[in-house]
């Protein structure tokens, strides 16, 4: 109870930082009548886009035994650090259709470019979705397997590791559900009205949002100012929904959370990630230069962690047409 006060006294006091650098796109002050007529027309649209939207060695002084061991640790922490290799998935051509700031997309995206399995995007139209009017399922992320289509993030990442290891030689184990699970009943839901806290932070995330994809100037300015406006309500919504009093709060203690988790490893997988550390490097990888992603390392002691999921992922396998 102590730290929960304190992280949300300390979310108090940084309520009113500067907007990060990388996002300096702000709208010109002229725009802010039209932004202010938006929000308060938007309430009715808020669902619709809602919905849419180091260790010690061994002695060598046993001579070759030592010497053998020696060997053995060295060969141990050298596939240790080794990024994996999905030599068994041969799949030719893998899309993903996808919204760019979609924490769920981005699990998909975080396992895909841990496995180096290339891939191509398609950014989908929030509004229209003309992206994905082939498809039944009318959600993202959708992904497309040499024309196979899988849907749902959990179930997409869970069919590509069944590929990957059709042996069942390196299955889950009940902690790595447990906190799988906890991606997707917690810490998704805590994000939303962190990224949408205020009306400046969810013009942050929209023009972020709307650099994506091959929108038209004038859907791209509906985009960024109608769904902004919409998920603003829709994030005070969740907030309420999901029982949150203090949004900053909320994520520094899911943050905190998730660290305790991992009890001193470098990953909840141990010496290397596993598929619980993928999901929640995912969901926190599009906020990570947000407003709310610099407060959240800045207040917690996740920054570490993150760092060495953002190495252990490495470069995106995304294949740019």
């Amino acid at each position: 109870m102590r730290r929960v006060n304190r992280l949300a006294t300390r979310s108090r006091t940084t309520a009113s930082g500067a907007t990060p650098a990388t996002f300096q796109h702000q709208p010109a002050q002229r725009a802010q009548p039209a932004l202010s007529s938006t929000f308060s027309s938007s309430q009715g649209f808020a669902q619709k886009i809602a919905d849419r939207f180091g260790k010690s060695g061994p002695s060598v002084a046993g001579g070759v035994a030592g010497f053998s061991a020696v060997a053995t640790s060295l060969v141990q922490d050298a596939h240790a650090k080794e990024r994996p290799q999905s030599l068994k998935f041969l799949s030719k051509d893998v899309v993903l259709y996808q919204y760019e700031a979609c924490p769920f997309c981005n699990k998909v995206k975080a396992f895909l470019d841990y496995n180096k399995i290339p891939y191509k995007v398609v950014e989908v139209n929030p509004i229209n979705k003309k992206e994905i009017k082939w498809s039944d399922y009318k959600k993202v992320p959708i992904l497309k397997v040499d024309g196979e289509q899988m849907v749902d993030s959990s179930d997409i990442i869970d069919k590509l590791f069944q590929r990957i290891h059709p042996d069942n030689s390196a299955s889950e184990s009940d902690e790595e559900k447990k906190w799988r699970g906890w991606v997707d009943n917690h810490l998704v839901h805590v994000l939303s009205p962190n990224i949408y806290r205020t009306t400046s932070e969810a013009l942050e995330s929209f023009d972020y949002i709307t650099t994506q994809g091959n929108f038209s100037f004038t859907e791209r300015l509906v985009a960024k100012y109608a769904g902004a406006a919409a998920m603003y309500f829709v994030s005070k919504k969740l907030k309420k929904k999901h029982n949150i009093t203090d949004e900053r709060a909320s994520l520094y203690e899911a943050a905190e959370t998730w660290v305790d988790a991992l009890n001193g490893r470098q990953y909840l997988g141990g010496t290397k990630p596993n598929l619980a550390d993928l999901a929640v490097f995912g969901v926190l990888r599009p906020i990570r230069h947000l407003k709310s992603g610099k407060d959240m390392v800045e207040h917690s002691r996740v920054g570490e962690w993150y760092t060495r999921m953002e190495s252990s992922v490495g470069e995106s396998s995304r294949i740019n047409e």
